[in-house]
């Protein structure tokens, strides 16, 4: 593998239950596992795995229709259930709903017409984060100096 496929985040904890996740570039985003109040408006670890998978999807999905026409609305729904079974904590019945127009002219009609099949392709073959989910790739985890 080269260094171009390498990616990573580092994740810091900022106080009981808050940690932030700060990317190569230097952008952060927060998350917490505290409860109810105590979260105020950061993401869990499961919310941040649906929006990986959702906006993955939505960015190449916008790749192929926006060059042809700018949106009048495009919304990307996510929604699982979290269970805990035999196999442990996870999630089932993953559903992406795109909901997208575009207004009216000769352009907006081809991003109309190619947008079911740009939600295929890129569900099928492009979503890094939706395959990998799929595919069921291992993860490993270590400890350092263990």
């Amino acid at each position: 593998m080269s260094e171009d496929s390498r990616r990573s985040v580092v994740i810091d904890r900022t106080g009981p239950g808050h940690f932030v996740a700060t990317n190569a570039r230097g952008g952060t985003i927060r998350f917490s596992t505290a409860s109810g109040d105590d979260r105020g408006g950061d993401f869990t670890p499961v919310e941040l795995l649906l929006a990986a998978i959702g906006g993955c999807t939505a960015a190449d999905v916008d790749a192929a229709t926006g060059r042809h026409a700018e949106p009048a609305r495009f919304s990307v729904s996510v929604t699982g259930d979290r269970i805990s079974d035999e196999l442990g904590n996870r999630m089932t019945g993953l559903t992406v709903t795109f909901g997208v127009t575009f207004p009216d002219g000769e352009g907006a009609d081809r991003a109309r017409a190619i947008l079911p099949r740009a939600v295929k392709v890129s569900h099928d073959r492009l979503c890094t984060v939706s395959r990998t989910v799929e595919t069921g790739t291992p993860v490993t985890v270590t400890v350092e100096d263990a």
